[in-house]
Formats: C-alpha cells, structure tokens, sequence
C-alpha cells in the first residue's frame, strides 16, 4: 500500500518537472536583446568640399533606449534596447567619416566656420501587418536630425529610414542586430546623400 502511493506520485514530479523545463526554454526565448549595432555610411558620397573645417557631434533624442519588444506586447519583459553610450560614438565615427570622404576636415572643436548636430531622434522595432497567413512582421524605423549652423544661418534636416520584416519564428539577436545596424546605415547615407546638406556645409 505504501509502494503503490509512492508510484502514484511519480507523475505528479514529471509533470512539474516538465512544465518548469518549458517554462524555463520560454523565457530564455522571449528574453531581453541588448543590440550593438554597427551602422556604415558607405563609401559612395558626393564630393562637395575643398578641405573646410567642420565641427560635427552627434546627441541622442531618443525618449528610450528601448525600441519595442520581441513580442510586440507593450508590456513585455522582451525588450529590444540600443544603448547610447554603445550606439552614439558608433555614429560620431560614422559622420566624422562621411565629412571626410565628402572632402571636409571633421573637428570636435567650434570654431569660425559650419557645424553640424546630427541627433538620433527615434529608433523603432514594432509590429506590423505581414505580407503571408503563418507569419509575423516588423516595422523597423530610424529617424537622424541634421542641424547646421554657419554664417548664412540654420538648416534643418530630417532623414527616415523604414524597413518592414516578415519571420515565421522570432529573429534572434544577430538578426535583430543586422537589420538595426541595416536601417541606421541607411538613414546615414539619406543624411549625407543630401544636396542641400552638402550645399548648407560650403560656407
């Protein structure tokens, strides 16, 4: 009788054991990303300038370093971040970069002649309607600010990048990382592909 109560909780254990196990491989699944993105202007720019000094920062806008979560629920514990202090002096190397293959001299110091504010005013990750039945999409979403102060006075640009991804399963953190790094790149290269931005630098 004792020997017969004893195997009847066998299982009980299982089923717990179990249960704790899949508890345990989805939230490891849905858990929080922190990206570290690796935007690139590119190579291909116009060249517009004779040498002239520019003093270039880049700020962060943002209201969050979150930009949506994996789940698409507003109040999920799968947050997508890009942290400031990781993705700011990423886009300072880039915009100094692009200043120099635009034949302009990049500064962090102001001086007599142009500068340039460029400000990462909003970075997205939210759901979208997908193109397929059995699928789940994302809007992806990076907007850059352009401000420049010379002696002519202020110009003001906005640049959109916008991508829209389709996935049968949630991407993981290389893709996540990839298609951010993608779209941040992208609105780098509307910023600096700008003719009136390149006009607005010739002081």
């Amino acid at each position: 009788m004792h020997r017969t109560r004893r195997m009847g909780h066998l299982p009980t254990l299982a089923l717990a054991a179990l249960l704790l196990a899949l508890l345990v491989i989805g939230g490891c699944a849905q858990s929080p990303q922190i990206l570290q993105v690796k935007p690139d202007v590119g190579a291909s720019l116009p060249q517009t300038g004779n040498g002239q000094a520019i003093a270039v920062s880049v700020v962060d806008g943002r209201r969050s370093d979150v930009l949506g979560t994996r789940s698409g629920e507003p109040s999920s514990t799968s947050t997508i971040r890009v942290p400031a202090h990781d993705v700011i002096p990423k886009l300072q190397t880039q915009a100094e970069n692009a200043l120099r293959r635009m034949g302009y001299t990049p500064t962090r110091e102001g001086g007599t002649g142009a500068a340039l504010t460029l400000t990462l005013a909003d970075l997205q990750y939210a759901p979208a309607d997908a193109d397929a039945p059995l699928l789940d999409a994302a809007q992806l979403q990076a907007v850059l600010r352009a401000e420049i102060v010379n002696d002519g006075g202020t110009y003001t640009g906005t640049y959109t990048a916008k991508r829209t991804q389709s996935f049968a399963i949630k991407p993981d953190w290389e893709t996540n990382n990839r298609m951010v790094s993608d779209l941040l790149s992208n609105a780098l290269r509307r910023a600096f592909s700008d003719p009136e931005l390149s006009r607005q630098l010739q002081y």
